[in-house]
Protein backbone atom coordinates (compact mmCIF):
# COMPACT_ATOMS: atom_id res chain seq x y z
CA UNK A 1 0.00 0.00 0.00
CA UNK A 2 1.02 3.57 -0.63
CA UNK A 3 1.89 4.87 2.62
CA UNK A 4 0.06 8.28 1.78
CA UNK A 5 -3.42 5.95 2.22
CA UNK A 6 -2.85 6.12 5.55
CA UNK A 7 -2.94 10.18 6.21
CA UNK A 8 -5.01 11.21 8.35
CA UNK A 9 -6.13 8.35 8.98
CA UNK A 10 -8.19 7.94 5.18
CA UNK A 11 -7.98 3.83 4.98
CA UNK A 12 -8.73 3.91 8.32
CA UNK A 13 -12.14 5.63 7.71
CA UNK A 14 -12.79 3.55 4.17
CA UNK A 15 -12.36 0.07 6.12
CA UNK A 16 -14.95 0.94 8.52
CA UNK A 17 -17.12 2.22 5.56
CA UNK A 18 -16.92 -1.43 3.91
CA UNK A 19 -17.76 -3.16 7.59
CA UNK A 20 -13.76 -4.10 8.23
CA UNK A 21 -12.10 -3.43 10.96
CA UNK A 22 -10.79 0.52 11.00
CA UNK A 23 -7.99 -0.54 12.92
CA UNK A 24 -6.60 -3.20 10.32
CA UNK A 25 -7.08 -1.56 6.78
CA UNK A 26 -6.13 -3.71 3.96
CA UNK A 27 -4.00 -3.10 0.94
CA UNK A 28 -5.42 -0.36 -1.56
CA UNK A 29 -4.45 -1.38 -4.98
CA UNK A 30 -3.45 2.31 -5.76
CA UNK A 31 -3.09 5.93 -4.42
CA UNK A 32 -5.92 7.46 -2.86
CA UNK A 33 -5.90 11.42 -2.80
CA UNK A 34 -5.31 12.83 0.47
CA UNK A 35 -5.80 16.58 -0.30
CA UNK A 36 -7.02 19.41 -2.40
CA UNK A 37 -4.87 21.21 -4.66
CA UNK A 38 -5.32 23.14 -7.93
CA UNK A 39 -3.45 20.02 -10.09
CA UNK A 40 -5.55 16.75 -10.08
CA UNK A 41 -4.85 16.14 -6.57
CA UNK A 42 -1.68 14.86 -6.00
CA UNK A 43 1.92 16.43 -6.37
CA UNK A 44 3.72 16.78 -9.61
CA UNK A 45 6.37 14.49 -8.79
CA UNK A 46 3.87 11.63 -7.06
CA UNK A 47 5.17 8.21 -7.81
CA UNK A 48 2.78 5.85 -9.26
CA UNK A 49 3.83 2.03 -9.11
CA UNK A 50 2.77 0.08 -12.72
CA UNK A 51 -1.41 -0.91 -12.44
CA UNK A 52 -1.96 1.21 -9.69
CA UNK A 53 -5.50 3.29 -9.66
CA UNK A 54 -5.58 7.09 -9.03
CA UNK A 55 -8.26 6.99 -6.52
CA UNK A 56 -9.69 10.62 -7.00
CA UNK A 57 -12.41 12.70 -5.12
CA UNK A 58 -13.97 14.35 -8.26
CA UNK A 59 -14.26 14.60 -12.00
CA UNK A 60 -12.80 17.75 -11.98
CA UNK A 61 -9.84 15.94 -10.84
CA UNK A 62 -9.64 13.69 -13.66
CA UNK A 63 -9.90 16.02 -15.91
CA UNK A 64 -7.09 17.98 -14.62
CA UNK A 65 -4.78 15.30 -14.76
CA UNK A 66 -5.87 14.21 -18.23
CA UNK A 67 -5.01 17.83 -19.43
CA UNK A 68 -1.22 16.67 -17.41
CA UNK A 69 -1.06 13.47 -19.77
CA UNK A 70 -2.07 11.78 -16.19
CA UNK A 71 -4.21 8.03 -17.20
CA UNK A 72 -5.63 5.86 -14.59
CA UNK A 73 -8.33 7.81 -12.95
CA UNK A 74 -11.20 6.66 -11.03
CA UNK A 75 -13.44 9.37 -8.81
CA UNK A 76 -14.71 8.12 -5.35
CA UNK A 77 -15.19 11.09 -3.66
CA UNK A 78 -13.21 11.91 -0.90
CA UNK A 79 -12.46 9.90 2.19
CA UNK A 80 -14.29 12.77 3.91
CA UNK A 81 -17.70 12.41 2.69
CA UNK A 82 -17.59 8.68 3.65
CA UNK A 83 -16.86 10.02 7.38
CA UNK A 84 -19.80 12.31 7.14
CA UNK A 85 -21.79 9.67 5.82
CA UNK A 86 -20.84 7.81 8.96
CA UNK A 87 -21.34 10.39 11.49
CA UNK A 88 -23.87 12.53 10.36
CA UNK A 89 -24.48 15.82 11.29
CA UNK A 90 -26.66 16.21 15.16
CA UNK A 91 -28.35 19.50 13.78
CA UNK A 92 -27.75 21.82 17.14
CA UNK A 93 -25.89 24.63 14.81
CA UNK A 94 -27.80 26.72 17.74
CA UNK A 95 -24.73 25.84 19.75
CA UNK A 96 -22.68 27.16 17.37
CA UNK A 97 -19.67 29.70 18.21
CA UNK A 98 -16.90 31.72 16.47
CA UNK A 99 -14.21 30.86 14.30
CA UNK A 100 -11.81 28.24 13.45
CA UNK A 101 -9.13 29.60 11.45
CA UNK A 102 -6.69 27.15 9.96
CA UNK A 103 -3.36 29.17 9.16
CA UNK A 104 -1.47 28.42 5.51
CA UNK A 105 1.29 25.64 6.67
CA UNK A 106 3.68 23.73 5.47
CA UNK A 107 5.01 20.31 6.02
CA UNK A 108 8.23 18.00 6.69
CA UNK A 109 10.14 18.82 3.43
CA UNK A 110 8.74 22.65 2.84
CA UNK A 111 8.03 25.39 5.34
CA UNK A 112 6.09 28.53 5.50
CA UNK A 113 7.65 31.62 5.90
CA UNK A 114 4.99 35.09 6.65
CA UNK A 115 3.96 37.70 9.23
CA UNK A 116 1.99 35.77 12.32
CA UNK A 117 1.89 39.14 13.69
CA UNK A 118 0.40 40.51 10.88
CA UNK A 119 -2.01 37.71 10.46
CA UNK A 120 -2.96 37.95 13.72
CA UNK A 121 -4.07 41.80 13.13
CA UNK A 122 -6.00 40.50 10.52
CA UNK A 123 -8.48 37.84 12.45
CA UNK A 124 -8.74 40.64 15.11
CA UNK A 125 -10.32 42.54 12.58
CA UNK A 126 -12.33 40.81 10.71
CA UNK A 127 -13.72 37.91 13.58
CA UNK A 128 -16.80 39.23 15.85
CA UNK A 129 -16.41 36.37 17.88
CA UNK A 130 -14.14 33.63 19.76
CA UNK A 131 -11.45 32.26 17.34
CA UNK A 132 -9.79 28.76 17.71
CA UNK A 133 -6.71 28.69 15.61
CA UNK A 134 -5.59 24.94 14.30
CA UNK A 135 -2.30 24.21 13.40
CA UNK A 136 -0.59 21.73 11.44
CA UNK A 137 1.53 19.44 14.06
CA UNK A 138 4.90 21.39 12.92
CA UNK A 139 3.71 24.39 13.65
CA UNK A 140 2.10 23.66 16.28
CA UNK A 141 5.13 22.24 18.60
CA UNK A 142 6.93 25.36 17.60
CA UNK A 143 6.65 26.62 21.02
CA UNK A 144 7.75 30.24 19.58
CA UNK A 145 5.10 30.24 16.59
CA UNK A 146 2.48 29.05 19.09
CA UNK A 147 2.82 31.25 21.47
CA UNK A 148 1.81 34.02 19.28
CA UNK A 149 -1.26 32.54 18.98
CA UNK A 150 -1.99 32.14 22.47
CA UNK A 151 -0.63 35.15 23.54
CA UNK A 152 -3.26 36.92 21.41
CA UNK A 153 -6.52 35.58 23.29
CA UNK A 154 -6.91 32.71 20.71
CA UNK A 155 -7.89 28.75 21.58
CA UNK A 156 -4.75 27.29 20.00
CA UNK A 157 -5.39 23.40 18.92
CA UNK A 158 -4.04 20.66 16.39
CA UNK A 159 -6.05 17.72 14.90
CA UNK A 160 -2.87 15.35 15.71
CA UNK A 161 -0.28 13.94 13.25
CA UNK A 162 -0.94 13.12 9.87
CA UNK A 163 1.66 10.20 9.56
CA UNK A 164 4.20 8.80 7.51
CA UNK A 165 5.41 5.66 6.42
CA UNK A 166 3.19 4.00 7.88
CA UNK A 167 4.29 5.47 11.76
CA UNK A 168 2.72 7.73 13.99
CA UNK A 169 -0.99 7.86 11.93
CA UNK A 170 -3.66 9.33 13.99
CA UNK A 171 -6.56 7.60 13.00
CA UNK A 172 -8.74 9.83 14.87
CA UNK A 173 -7.37 12.86 13.40
CA UNK A 174 -10.51 13.52 10.81
CA UNK A 175 -12.96 12.46 13.73
CA UNK A 176 -11.51 15.75 15.76
CA UNK A 177 -11.31 17.55 13.08
CA UNK A 178 -14.97 17.18 12.38
CA UNK A 179 -16.33 17.76 15.90
CA UNK A 180 -14.15 21.32 16.17
CA UNK A 181 -15.81 22.22 12.82
CA UNK A 182 -18.86 21.60 13.91
CA UNK A 183 -18.83 23.08 17.16
CA UNK A 184 -17.83 26.80 15.13
CA UNK A 185 -20.35 29.31 12.92
CA UNK A 186 -17.47 29.99 10.60
CA UNK A 187 -14.22 28.66 9.18
CA UNK A 188 -11.24 30.75 7.72
CA UNK A 189 -7.85 30.73 6.51
CA UNK A 190 -5.29 32.87 4.45
CA UNK A 191 -5.27 30.30 1.24
CA UNK A 192 -8.57 28.23 -0.38
CA UNK A 193 -7.19 24.67 0.81
CA UNK A 194 -9.03 21.55 2.05
CA UNK A 195 -9.91 22.29 5.45
CA UNK A 196 -12.12 25.18 4.10
CA UNK A 197 -13.85 22.89 1.66
CA UNK A 198 -14.49 20.63 4.79
CA UNK A 199 -15.38 23.19 6.49
CA UNK A 200 -18.22 24.35 4.20
CA UNK A 201 -19.31 20.72 3.98
CA UNK A 202 -19.54 20.47 7.92
CA UNK A 203 -22.00 24.06 7.74
CA UNK A 204 -19.32 26.28 8.57
CA UNK A 205 -19.38 29.67 6.89
CA UNK A 206 -16.07 30.45 4.92
CA UNK A 207 -13.63 33.14 4.74
CA UNK A 208 -10.29 33.39 3.03
CA UNK A 209 -8.64 36.57 3.84
CA UNK A 210 -4.97 37.44 5.38
CA UNK A 211 -1.54 37.27 4.43
CA UNK A 212 -1.00 34.04 2.25
CA UNK A 213 2.42 33.48 3.34
CA UNK A 214 5.17 31.48 2.06
CA UNK A 215 5.82 28.21 1.29
CA UNK A 216 9.68 27.20 0.61
CA UNK A 217 10.37 26.33 -3.01
CA UNK A 218 6.91 25.48 -3.86
CA UNK A 219 6.95 24.17 -7.35
CA UNK A 220 5.89 26.90 -9.74
CA UNK A 221 3.43 24.59 -11.52
CA UNK A 222 0.74 25.54 -8.55
CA UNK A 223 0.50 28.79 -9.77
CA UNK A 224 0.94 30.28 -6.35
CA UNK A 225 -1.62 32.36 -4.60
CA UNK A 226 -2.28 34.11 -8.04
CA UNK A 227 -3.75 31.46 -9.34
CA UNK A 228 -6.16 30.32 -6.75
CA UNK A 229 -7.49 33.90 -6.25
CA UNK A 230 -8.01 34.17 -10.38
CA UNK A 231 -9.97 30.18 -11.20
CA UNK A 232 -11.89 31.03 -7.41
CA UNK A 233 -12.18 34.79 -6.83
CA UNK A 234 -15.81 33.58 -5.53
CA UNK A 235 -13.91 31.68 -3.12
CA UNK A 236 -11.78 34.38 -1.47
CA UNK A 237 -13.01 37.36 1.07
CA UNK A 238 -13.99 37.56 4.92
CA UNK A 239 -17.07 36.82 3.51
CA UNK A 240 -18.54 33.99 0.84
CA UNK A 241 -22.03 33.26 -0.45
CA UNK A 242 -22.86 30.30 1.51
CA UNK A 243 -24.70 29.19 -2.08
CA UNK A 244 -21.47 29.64 -3.90
CA UNK A 245 -19.25 28.00 -1.40
CA UNK A 246 -21.91 24.84 -1.14
CA UNK A 247 -21.71 24.03 -4.86
CA UNK A 248 -17.80 24.80 -5.07
CA UNK A 249 -17.25 22.31 -1.99
CA UNK A 250 -19.66 19.04 -3.60
CA UNK A 251 -17.97 19.79 -6.89
CA UNK A 252 -14.43 19.72 -5.75
CA UNK A 253 -15.16 16.67 -2.70
CA UNK A 254 -16.78 14.66 -5.25
CA UNK A 255 -20.15 14.72 -3.38
CA UNK A 256 -22.03 12.89 -5.70
CA UNK A 257 -19.83 10.03 -6.55
CA UNK A 258 -19.47 8.87 -2.59
CA UNK A 259 -20.26 4.87 -3.80
CA UNK A 260 -22.07 2.15 -1.99
CA UNK A 261 -19.82 -0.38 0.77
CA UNK A 262 -20.10 -3.09 -1.79
CA UNK A 263 -18.71 -0.98 -4.67
CA UNK A 264 -15.84 0.26 -2.56
CA UNK A 265 -14.95 -3.60 -1.94
CA UNK A 266 -14.92 -4.81 -5.23
CA UNK A 267 -12.83 -1.49 -6.69
CA UNK A 268 -10.54 -1.75 -3.34
CA UNK A 269 -10.10 -5.74 -4.28
CA UNK A 270 -11.31 -5.96 -0.42
CA UNK A 271 -13.17 -9.00 0.83
CA UNK A 272 -15.32 -9.29 4.35
CA UNK A 273 -13.65 -11.12 6.83
CA UNK A 274 -15.94 -14.38 7.84
CA UNK A 275 -16.02 -16.67 10.74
Amino acid sequence: MNHGNHWYGHAHILARYCGLDPARPPRIPGVVQHGWNVLDGYGPRQDFAEGWVKFVWSDVCRRRGWAMGRRGYHVIGAPWNYLLAMEPDPGDDAEREGTIWYPFHGWEFQEVTGDHLRLIDTIKEVEDGPVTVCLYWLEYRNEAVRALYEAAGFRVICHGLRGWKWRRTDPEFLYRQLAELRRHRRVASNRLSTAILYGVSAGCEPAVYGDPMVLQDANPIFGGVARLERLWAEMHGPSIDPATAREFTSRELGAPYLVSPEELLELFHWQLETT
